[in-house]
């Protein structure tokens, strides 16, 4: 099941010497006791291989040592892993129950190895020339399967040795970054960004996790998810700009984190990172805060420890923690007031809607789940479950209180420092989320388009933002660096305009993602 055609059949040779054991004729009970559970742990092996092989090419497209999952495994802890068996124990179920039917079937067969008569001669006990030749040239073929390393690494126990191997290598990797930033702010220094407005400059760059801009009534979604949003829209007029067709290229948080602020560009030579942009704010003369509510060793490492300040606010280990996103607000603020300087970037990284979803808005506060409304009539003309549904009750509530905390960003963004101050504020997701729009699931999606379909909003108290049909151009969150260094008035050597969703020479380009997707423009 976890393997394509040639797959199944190496692994049915290297699954070879224990099974043909079974073959052999033994006289002694207790040594037919011990093939039996010998034989079963063998085959069960294999089978406990490809059934997690197969969730995840089911689940994820993906396979075990592919670098999405290597980084989601070195990125989780206990805790995490139990929350997600939680909220996906359905899938959890019906692949146990393969592994099951799997067990039991071997548990059979394992049994009826051959028996030698214990009243019969040795030569009489033995297998007949013909069969005795089958199993020596099947043990043959074996043998080569294992001397040859391409075959032998594919034995679950090597392959998941070395995966687990690799996992811990990347994690220790992670944790040993200083180096990398040091190498980066030199580079950063090199470009010699500089700031061109003068005067004190505020920028709040909020990135949150696992939005879905098709759950936000500021989108246009059915369900007033964005009350606070739209009331800011209608009030803050041409300052404030809704980027209606805003896209991820990633539909998961690490590789969507380093394509932000990486700028979306690919790695150079001897596996060189391109400029960070943190560090080039840094260069240029910004204090730099990152206030996160994420406990994530990967992107404290990767990301966090290049600013000045650092304030993880949700040290419970797991990114499914129930520490709920508005405990960043007072950090947030202290930022604002901070006097030590008139230049600041604030990153703030937000849970937003990352499952569990029930964890993501206040007990009791989900105003969703009492009525049929449109939505939920959609869902069930749709065919959706009733777990599926129940999700999305909890998806939106979750925005809905999310709706209450950017929305507080933002504000004290409007209201901080003197009013002939620059400030400026810019909002997106990391990626998207399935909530029952194209498929019977919820959760993480990169087989879907709700996977990567995100919001982008745009504030600045200076100069309007594009308005009307400029807003509805598409934009791509890898290019977000880009945009923020025009909020930021930082000009640098490698500047380009056309990747600016802001700036008259902005050209669109379609990133390439494992979806078809009908139009980018909607």
């Amino acid at each position: 099941m976890g393997h394509d055609g040639r797959r199944t059949a190496q692994l049915a040779v290297l699954a070879l010497p224990l099974v043909l054991w079974l073959a052999w004729p033994l006289r002694s009970a207790r040594m037919r006791r011990v093939r039996t559970v010998a034989v079963w742990l063998w085959a069960m092996g294999f089978a406990l291989d490809g059934v997690v092989r197969a969730y995840l090419l089911d689940t994820y497209q993906a396979a075990p040592d592919g670098a999405m999952v290597l980084g989601a495994a070195a990125n989780t802890n206990a805790r995490e892993s139990g929350e997600y068996l939680q909220m996906h124990w359905r899938s959890a179920v019906i692949w146990s129950g393969a592994l099951l039917i799997a067990g039991a079937l071997v548990g059979v067969f394992a049994r009826r190895g051959a028996v030698a008569d214990a009243a019969a001669a040795p030569a009489r006990t033995r297998l007949p020339f013909w069969t005795r030749s089958i199993v020596l040239v099947l043990l043959l073929v074996a043998c080569v399967a294992y001397a040859s390393k391409p075959w032998r690494r594919l034995h679950p126990a090597i392959f998941w040795a070395q995966w687990s191997h690799s996992v811990q290598t990347l994690r220790g990797a992670w944790a040993n970054q200083q180096e990398v930033r040091d190498r980066s702010l030199a580079q950063a220094r090199a470009v010699a960004p500089v700031f061109t407005k003068a005067g004190p400059s505020t920028v709040v760059l909020v990135i949150t996790d696992s939005i879905n801009r098709d759950n936000m009534a500021l989108y246009g979604y059915g369900r007033p998810t964005t009350p606070r949003l739209l009331a800011h829209k209608a009030q803050a007029g041409e300052q404030m700009a809704v980027l209606q067709n805003a896209w991820s290229v990633d539909a998961s948080t690490l590789p969507a984190l380093r394509n932000m602020f990486h700028f979306g560009l690919p790695q150079g030579e001897n596996n060189e990172n391109p400029p960070h942009l943190l560090a080039l704010a840094r260069a240029a003369g910004y204090k730099v805060w990152w206030i996160s509510n994420h406990d994530d060793l990967a992107i404290e490492q990767q990301h966090a420890r290049f600013a000045n300040v650092v304030d993880m606010v949700n040290r419970t280990p797991g990114r499914a923690s129930a520490s709920l996103d508005g405990e960043i607000l007072d950090c947030v603020q202290e930022a604002l007031e901070d006097a030590s300087t008139d230049r600041k970037l604030i990153v703030v990284h937000l849970m937003g809607a990352h499952p569990h979803y029930s964890l993501r808005f206040p007990e009791n506060a989900n105003p969703f789940d009492d009525h049929v409304d449109a939505v939920e009539t959609g869902l069930v003309n749709n065919g959706r479950p009733a777990w599926v549904r129940r999700f999305r009750q909890e998806y939106d509530a979750a925005l809905l209180y999310h709706d209450f905390v950017v929305s507080e960003l933002l504000q004290q963004t409007r209201s901080t420092g003197k009013p002939g101050d620059y400030r400026a504020w810019m909002y997106l997701s990391d990626h998207g989320q399935e909530v029952g729009h194209g498929s019977d699931r919820a959760g993480h999606s990169p087989s879907t388009a709700s996977g990567y379909r995100i919001p982008a909003v745009i504030w600045r108290n200076t100069e309007a933002l594009p308005a009307g049909a400029a807003t509805q151009q598409p934009f791509r969150a890898d290019w977000t660096g880009w945009t923020l260094m025009d909020l930021l008035h930082i000009q640098w050597s490698g500047q380009r305009p056309e990747r600016d969703v802001l700036a008259e020479g902005y050209r669109w380009e379609a990133p390439k993602i494992p979806v078809a997707v009908e139009s980018f423009s909607r």
